[in-house]
């Protein structure tokens, strides 16, 4: 490979960083703005719109995130909370409950809460459907997709993985990356499926 080609690709994974870098301090930010708990659903997803904006090659500017956090807050609280609630709740009794079936129940459980999860904000950002239709849309989705599923719940594990390993990445690029990566997928799935039905004759 050529120095400039190898340049362009070093300078692009490097753009990419400092994206998803630049996209974790803003989500920090909205979420300790929002007190964590009202912040968190508004600033997760502002991200994931931001995001979803970013893949598509639009320019985005400090201010847009802002723009998305203020006008999904209430929306985007009633969205993200429902689901992230009983997910702590759940990854909460794990250090509290011994091996055995209950164990075992709580993993199934959270994976089955982070199977439709992990479509539930690039879902929100790329389709306008009623709020409470969006976590069936997801379970949907993950049940109709095992493929998609499992690549996604294996990124989402792997970034977990990288984070509890380094900590220092929490503050800096975890949640950005996260929320970079599972954007870029979904947006992949989604095109694939909105082809696929196409080709059927659907609409």
């Amino acid at each position: 490979m050529s120095h400039p080609a190898m340049s362009m690709k070093v300078h692009a994974v490097c753009s990419e960083v400092f994206w998803a870098a630049r996209l974790n301090l803003m989500w920090i930010v909205f979420t300790l703005l929002g007190g964590v708990v009202l912040g968190f659903g508004p600033a997760t997803v502002a991200a994931y719109v931001l995001a979803r904006r970013h893949a598509r090659g639009e320019s985005i500017h400090w201010g847009d995130y802002w723009t998305a956090y203020r006008r999904e807050f209430v929306r985007a609280s009633l969205l993200v909370l429902p689901v992230a609630l009983p997910a702590v709740v759940l990854a909460g009794n794990l250090s509290a409950v011994d091996a055995g079936p209950l164990r075992a129940a709580t993993y199934a459980a959270l994976t089955v809460l982070a199977a439709a999860g992990v479509y539930l904000g690039p879902l929100y950002a790329h389709y306008e459907l009623p709020l409470w239709s969006y976590f069936p849309k997801a379970s949907l989705v993950a049940l109709t997709r095992p493929a998609s599923t499992a690549l996604l719940l294996f990124a989402l594990s792997a970034m977990a993985f990288v984070t509890a390993t380094v900590p220092v990445l929490a503050p800096i690029v975890s949640v950005g990356a996260w929320i970079c990566l599972n954007t870029w997928l979904c947006l992949r799935f989604f095109e694939e499926n909105e082809a696929r039905l196409q080709a059927k004759g659907n609409p």
